[in-house]
Formats: structure tokens, C-alpha cells, sequence
């Protein structure tokens, strides 16, 4: 097996994964309601030889490999998508209300291209790779409900890759980028404040609590949380992204409820902050009469990237692709001269790289100048399908490297 030998299969296999990723867009479903999602990759991998087994409520893990001695390699791909009316205008559009706009449909069907390659060189595996087809990622709870549910043992996994499309990226689809070691996505918290007060009539304030104007006060509140509370280099960010409260103009209502969610780069931050987002709701609820309680719902916690996975997963790819076709953050920082930020947006295969050593990929699939400049979550986003065989070759060869450098 030679890295020229994998990108060429995976080349002649790029209308299969493009065949396999346009029905996965077509059949958009999101959480764990994935029906139809499941029964075609559990058809895909059980016409492959594969043994697909439930795991959790709507996960599906297939073992490749196992017949030489060696450790166990987890390759995960997610399959959810968004509850968003799509206007992207390709021609396998989803008619339902739901859309893959977050680029899961290319996860998986780049995956199931990965489980063609190596079921080819399934007597080469040194060790054992896992496929994990993960529902409910946007969520936050597919992952934790794998892994609750055993996705980590029996074989026990010790190293784990995840691959994420990325849309508007100024590089060639298929262009490969390695996360650094140490932190790449923040961890989230979704949470919903409650200020209750006490209606009446709009003309006699006086007579009631108004929870709208306890609830004004809270959000500015809690942006002083960021602004005077976190030193600097303290990233996080603190949205209210709703507030519902009324049905009468000339009605104080009962009640308010707000929702947001929190982004943060360090755990104890996240800490530090939850606290004081209680601390600083109830306070400003009692200065207005009104009370009020901050309820934290889903979330995930910050992913963490292996150092000696991010440095073999650079050597990989590199050797893979190319040098101009794959490169580590340091690298891209370095060529544009400036720091990188990091990735914005959370993703919950943080909970695998708290357990096991993990490394997060990005790969381009989509350039604003050819077309593709909306992002990730929009209704009209577009990913290019030249990225596909790309990432089905880099899930393999970095599997199939790995275990064989670490017998």
C-alpha cells in the first residue's frame, strides 16, 4: 500500500462517494431521527462485507481490519443535518425543510469511500480501524450517546481522526489543514433564562413586576462578563440570540424567556463564567423585583488535539497530497503572517478527544471565487464534490499510517 496507490483508488471511486453524497443531501434528517440516513449507510457498508452495529440510539459502528495484531483506530463521520429550508439551487436539493448545511453528507459519504479503500487492504491493516457513523452532532449529544453506549471499547480505541468540510476556504477543494496541538474548538454551552414578573395592564405598571425590563437589564448585564471580568487573552463569546415574552402591546406580561449559548477556549473560564451568568441574572432580577433562574441545557466541552497525532496526521497528509495541498495552522499562520484564531464553532467529537488522543482536519471544499463564498449553517451554502475522493483517501491513509507506525 503507497499513498499514490490509495489516492488513485480513491480517485476511481470519486462517482460512487459523489453518487453516495448527493442521496445523503437529498434525504436531509437531523438528531437522532435519521431513518432513511441510516438504513442506506447500514446497506452501503453490509454490501461492502461489512457487519455495521447499532451503537447508542442512532449511531453505527463497523470494525475494518483485525486479522493482524495491533491497536485500534477510530475514523468518525457525522450524519445529521440542520432543520433549514435549503435555497442552495443545486439540483439534489432536500425538499423536506431539512438540509445538510454544514457539510455532514460529505462526512459520510467520504467515510463510507474510506470503508471501500479499506476493506481493498483489509489483509494490510495493522491493528484494527473503527468507523463511527455518528448521528445528532448539531445538537451536541451524538457523540456522549456513543460513547456512553460502548463506541470506545470492545476493541478498546487508542487514537481517534475526525475530517470537517469547510465552505469558503481560499484554497484548492481537497486542500487539506491540520489542527495544532492543543485546543481547535471551543466548548458550548446552549442555555435559557426565565425572568418571571408579574402582569398587568400597560397603562398601570405600578400594580405588576415587568419581567421585559428585568430581562433588558440581564442582557446587558452579562456582556460586562467579557468586558470587565476576563483578562484578554480569556476568548469567549456570550449570545442571546432570543427573547420571547407577550402577546398585547398594552400588556406587562408574566413572563420572559431568553435563550443564547456561550463559547469558550478553556475550561476554566466556562466555569468561571456559568457562575457568574447565574450570579449576575439573579442579582439584577431582584434589583427589579422580578426573578429569574439561568437553565443550561446541551452543550460540549473544547477539543482537544493530540500532539503526536497532529504531528503524524501533518507527515500523512503531506505525504498524501503534496506539500501544497496540506498544511499545519503553524504553516498557514506563518505564510499570511498573521495568528490564527482558531475555529469558532464547537463540535462535539470533543467528547472522543477528552477520552482517547484526537486530531481534528479541516478540508476545503470551496472556494469563494468559484462560487462557493456562503458559509457553513446558510441556506444557500455549496460545497464543492471535488474535495470528496481527497477526504476519503486522507480517512484511510492516515488510519492505515498510523497503525502501522504504532504497532
Amino acid at each position: 500500500m503507497t499513498s499514490e496507490q490509495i489516492k488513485q483508488e480513491a480517485e476511481a471511486l470519486r462517482q460512487t462517494i459523489v453518487s453516495d453524497r448527493q442521496y445523503l443531501h437529498a434525504h436531509a434528517e437531523t438528531g437522532f431521527a435519521l431513518h432513511d440516513t441510516l438504513a442506506f449507510v447500514r446497506k452501503q457498508l453490509t454490501d461492502m462485507g461489512y457487519q455495521p452495529v447499532d451503537c447508542g440510539k442512532a449511531g453505527l459502528v463497523a470494525l475494518a481490519g483485525g486479522k493482524k495484531p495491533g491497536k485500534v483506530f477510530l475514523l468518525r463521520s457525522d450524519m445529521d443535518a440542520l432543520p433549514i429550508a435549503e435555497q442552495s439551487g443545486v439540483d439534489f436539493a432536500c425538499p423536506n425543510g431539512k438540509m445538510h448545511a454544514c457539510g455532514h453528507d460529505l462526512h459520510t459519504a467520504m467515510l463510507l469511500g474510506a470503508a471501500r479503500l479499506l476493506k481493498q487492504h483489509e489483509d494490510e491493516i495493522q491493528g484494527t480501524i473503527k468507523l463511527m457513523f455518528q448521528p445528532a452532532e448539531e445538537i451536541f449529544e451524538g457523540s456522549s450517546d456513543m460513547i456512553e453506549a460502548g463506541l470506545l471499547k470492545n476493541p478498546d480505541v487508542d487514537a481517534a481522526l475526525m475530517i470537517h468540510v469547510m465552505a469558503g476556504m481560499p484554497f484548492a477543494a481537497g486542500t487539506v489543514i491540520v489542527s495544532p496541538p492543543g485546543v481547535s474548538a471551543p466548548a458550548a454551552d446552549y442555555f435559557e433564562i426565565k425572568v418571571q414578573g408579574k402582569g398587568c395592564h400597560g397603562s398601570m405598571p405600578n400594580t405588576g413586576v415587568d419581567p421585559l425590563t428585568a430581562a433588558a437589564h440581564i442582557l446587558i448585564a452579562l456582556q460586562e462578563i467579557q468586558a470587565r471580568e476576563l483578562a484578554m487573552d480569556d476568548r469567549a463569546v456570550l449570545t442571546i440570540g432570543t427573547m420571547n415574552a407577550g402577546t398585547a402591546a398594552n400588556v406587562i406580561p408574566d413572563a420572559v424567556v431568553m435563550g443564547g449559548s456561550l463559547r469558550t477556549f478553556d475550561e476554566e473560564t466556562r466555569t468561571k463564567i456559568k457562575k457568574r451568568m447565574t450570579e449576575i441574572t439573579q442579582g439584577v432580577a431582584t434589583a427589579f423585583r422580578a426573578q429569574a433562574e439561568v437553565v443550561f441545557g446541551s452543550g460540549c466541552p473544547t477539543l482537544v488535539n493530540d500532539a503526536d497525532l497532529a504531528a503524524c496526521a501533518g507527515t500523512y497528509v503531506k505525504e498524501l497530497l503534496g506539500e501544497g495541498r496540506a498544511f499545519s495552522s503553524a504553516e498557514l499562520s506563518a505564510m499570511g503572517g498573521g495568528k490564527s484564531s482558531g475555529a469558532a464553532g464547537s463540535e462535539d467529537f470533543a467528547y472522543v478527544s477528552q477520552e482517547v488522543p484526537s486530531i481534528m482536519l479541516a478540508l476545503a471544499a470551496g472556494q469563494p471565487e468559484k462560487g462557493y463564498g456562503y458559509p457553513q449553517h446558510h441556506p444557500m451554502v455549496r460545497f464543492d464534490e471535488d474535495a470528496l475522493s481527497a477526504g476519503s483517501a486522507v480517512y484511510a491513509y492516515t488510519a492505515l499510517r498510523w497503525l502501522e507506525e504504532h504497532r
